[in-house]
């Protein structure tokens, strides 16, 4: 089991949706956070007063998976959130030691979705 967690720019958020519905990766997170990488600073004038906005508005998806969607997971975010420029993003693959679904019960494999790659 893995936890993967995708920080993108805000704008490619329905492209990176859109590719895991294809991908048929389902639940997920999606936060609002702000941060900053390799992203030049940004001057902007508010009230007459010039700010260096330093840290950039961003999205982060938290996605827990089964081992055999974690490829398909990665490279799904990989395609949609790219547009070749600074500032496109992470994705980080983390380990998982437990997951517990309140609702059933369920634990570990049988608590992730998706939990096995379902050929069409």
């Amino acid at each position: 089991m893995k936890l993967i967690v995708a920080i993108i720019r805000p704008e490619r958020l329905n492209e990176v949706l859109e590719a895991l519905y294809r991908a048929e990766v389902t639940g997920l997170t999606v936060s609002r956070v702000m941060g900053h990488g390799g992203e030049t600073d940004r001057v902007e004038t508010y009230r007459g007063t010039t700010v260096k906005m330093e840290l950039q508005e961003k999205v982060r998806l938290e996605i827990g998976v089964s081992e055999p969607f974690v490829d398909i997971t990665v490279r799904a975010i990989l395609a949609s959130a790219r547009t070749g420029e600074v500032g496109d993003g992470k994705v980080f693959v983390l380990d998982v030691n437990q997951v517990h679904r309140i609702r059933t019960g369920e634990r570990d494999e049988g608590a992730v979705t998706p939990t096995a790659v379902v050929d069409a």
